[in-house]
């Protein structure tokens, strides 16, 4: 079923929490995002741990909502804020405990040269991203990581969400695995529906059945996203979220 016009703009504008959703209201979600960010930090988060360094975690939390969907170099992140990588490392746990966002691990079996260690960071509040590509990465993102935990909770199998990256520098920005074996290649973009070659490659090296490029700006068309397995297909995010859960 198509998703609402109206729903899904305002799904993009203001982001997935229930109020600000709810009321679309530019200036609400501002004020919104401004009060959760300062009861998240200043109270929920410096009462329920040992986290006294208010200052310099507010400041990660600031690099961080402009890095949604960038690798994680904890070194890097720990040096612009002052800490040291573990310090680094309980900080990233403790906002993704808190819901702040969370991390998506590289699939690196039957994948040559690829990358092993770095996580990406995913914002869970997109709509304060201002960058287009990364917010509908993040979008896209979300959505997904919502889909693999609810297919699981429903016994449709055991599923998971990476992405993939080799030294070549070859990246797909989500891998859906099912019960441990490459099943969903998603490659996000907001307007662009030239089929990235890098799908190609990365299907054939996984065996991924299903390869998708999930277009944002492109209009909801009435066809099943995973009727054409083993070969890349562009599909409107109207119509691949329409699918999910």
């Amino acid at each position: 079923r198509s998703l609402d016009e109206a729903d899904f703009r305002a799904l993009w504008e203001h982001g997935g929490f229930p109020e600000p959703f709810l009321k679309r209201d530019s200036r609400f979600t501002r004020r919104w995002a401004v009060t959760r960010r300062q009861q998240l930090l200043r109270e929920d988060i410096r009462d329920l741990t040992n986290i006294h360094e208010l200052g310099q975690i507010e400041s990660m939390v600031t690099i961080l909502v402009e890095r949604s969907c960038d690798q994680l170099i904890y070194s890097n992140l720990a040096g612009e804020v002052s800490v040291s990588v573990d310090t680094a490392r309980r900080w990233i746990d403790t906002l993704c405990r808190f819901h702040v966002g969370f991390l998506v691990r590289p699939w690196f079996k039957n994948v040559s040269r690829s990358l092993r260690k770095e996580p990406k960071w995913i914002l869970r509040d997109w709509s304060r991203i201002a960058d287009e590509g990364k917010r509908a990465e993040t979008f896209i993102g979300c959505h997904l990581l919502k889909a693999v935990e609810g297919w699981t909770d429903l016994g449709l199998g055991e599923f998971a969400l990476h992405y993939l990256r080799d030294r070549d520098k070859r990246e797909v920005d989500f891998l859906i695995v099912r019960d441990r074996k490459p099943w969903l290649l998603v490659e996000v973009k907001k307007s662009d529906d030239r089929i990235s070659p890098s799908l190609a490659i990365f299907q054939n090296m996984t065996e991924a059945p299903h390869a998708l490029q999930v277009v944002l700006d492109a209009d909801y068309i009435d066809a099943d996203c995973f009727s054409r397995p083993g070969r890349p297909v562009v599909v409107p995010a109207r119509t691949f979220l329409s699918q999910l859960l």
